[in-house]
């Protein structure tokens, strides 16, 4: 078996798409995504309604160190036909030995509903496996997020199991679904399984 270099997060990329930008955080950011980690769908579809908001020190202080990490990738969402930074998408905990992630995106209310979110996870996604070598992306995605869901699967990620009441909401529970992609699988569809 050959042994594959390990993957490199020091390099932090700008990633183009026909939609959406992604690109390195600045400290400047921290305005746009403090508005948005403020918004209720937001907060409601991260599992984060119901906690108080970071303060602004800490988000500046969060957003200007995201380049610095050699662990993770960390990268902005902006939207090509506005200019504007509608989110973020995250490969992180990453599992050098196993050469997997966890992924994550949120996309704020002025990027939703055009597809954004769809072209976001492809050009992460395809940044894990073609350029840092991953072999396994993984998400969670609460079951009132079928949109979510929906994205993920147009990109290729597989739901692998069901995770029994991990949030409470309201006066009940919520499940929430595991899914992944694996690099054999990408180099087939390249995050277009229905086409």
């Amino acid at each position: 078996m050959t042994e594959r270099q390990p993957a490199d997060f020091s390099v932090k990329p700008t990633l183009t798409g026909t939609r959406v930008v992604l690109r390195p955080f600045t400290e400047e950011d921290a305005t746009t995504m403090a508005a948005i980690l403020r918004d209720p769908e937001v907060l409601l579809l991260t599992g984060s309604a119901g906690t108080p908001p970071f303060p602004d020190e800490r988000l500046r202080s969060w957003y200007a160190t995201r380049n610095e990490q050699t662990d993770r990738l960390d990268l902005g969402v902006v939207d090509r036909a506005s200019g504007e930074l509608v989110g973020e998408a995250v490969l992180n905990e990453w599992d050098e030995r196993n050469r997997s992630c966890n992924f994550r995106t949120l996309i704020g209310p002025r990027g939703r509903n055009r597809g954004l979110g769809t072209e976001t996870v492809r050009l992460i996604t395809a940044h894990g496996f073609e350029r840092l070598g991953l072999n396994r992306i993984s998400l969670s995605v609460y079951d009132f997020n079928p949109r979510a869901r929906r994205a993920y699967e147009k990109a290729g990620f597989v739901a692998e199991g069901t995770e029994r009441e991990v949030l409470r909401h309201e006066d009940g529970w919520v499940d929430a679904t595991t899914m992944s992609v694996l690099a054999r699988e990408w180099a087939v569809h390249r995050g277009r399984p229905e086409d």
